[in-house]
């Protein structure tokens, strides 16, 4: 029973997700179909690109990951099938295949839409998708799929910014608790650290001088730094909401804009080493 998942920014308003579900079972009703999440907030790569990252690499080998995220950005010519970590991934040819991937793909197929029937729209993307993925079911030699070693967008990583004594990252997500997930890894950290102690510091004023295991090693009401279970930075407040209080905000590509600078206060948290 193969495993597909499913991540979009469609949202659950409407019928479109049980179309896409009742299309791909049509296909093939043995399919498992899994939610991961149908929230993701148009244009944003950053917090995509985390989201789907850090799902993925929980699933067994060999899953199908269906991702409809900015799916019409442009006209899409063509769909991409990537091969990374025995998983398979499917997502538009819009630069965020290489925001998921921590390393390159062992393989990247181009599934091309101009050469299919009909209108070029969801329903199409899914009988494409569908249909390879039963292919690979099938014993199909991927090679033979689609364009072997197509080449595809690709957008950079949001990385923090690194000084001798500091590192600043940006805010890629908050959760559902209003906990803030930054964009520095636990590995960049101690590199940047070399041992030494720090400030983790955001707005203008708050402060925290150790990282915590767990949201109880502060009393109520406190806030905390941690590193979550996908590795990053979180700034929190042991039940509390970290985002409400600090007035805390996601950071987004438009913030680059010169009108929106003065959010990044706001969308950014800094770690000066002592």
């Amino acid at each position: 029973m193969a495993i597909v998942t499913l991540t979009s920014d469609i949202g659950n308003q409407d019928f479109l997700i049980g179309a896409v579900k009742g299309q791909l079972l049509c296909m093939n009703s043995s399919f498992n179909l899994v939610d991961i999440t149908h929230q993701l907030p148009p244009f944003n790569y950053s917090q995509a690109a985390y989201i789907i990252r850090n799902a993925v690499r929980n699933f067994p080998e060999f899953s199908f990951h269906i991702i409809l995220a900015n799916l019409f950005d442009r006209i899409p010519e063509k769909l991409l099938l990537a091969v990374a970590g025995n998983q398979y991934i499917f997502c538009a040819d819009n630069g965020l295949l290489s925001m998921i991937m921590e390393e390159s793909p062992e393989l990247v197929i181009g599934l091309h839409l101009m050469k299919e029937k009909g209108e070029k729209n969801l329903a199409l993307c899914i009988a494409v998708i569908g249909k390879t993925i039963q292919d690979i079911l099938d014993g199909k030699d991927l090679r033979e799929i689609g364009e072997t070693d197509t080449k595809y967008q690709e957008k950079n990583h949001l990385q923090p910014n690194l000084g001798d004594d500091w590192i600043e990252g940006q805010i890629i997500f908050i959760d559902h608790f209003e906990n803030v997930i930054v964009n520095i890894t636990r590995e960049q950290f101690e590199k940047q650290r070399h041992g030494r102690k720090f400030q983790i510091r955001f707005r203008r004023d708050e402060m925290i001088e150790r990282i915590c295991e767990s949201y109880a090693d502060v009393p109520e009401g406190e806030k905390l730094a941690l590193f979550n279970s996908g590795g990053y930075l979180e700034i929190a407040i042991n039940k509390g909401n970290a985002a409400g209080l600090f007035g805390l905000q996601r950071y987004t590509e438009q913030s680059q804009n010169q009108y929106l600078q003065s959010r990044l206060l706001y969308q950014s948290i800094r770690v000066n080493f002592i």
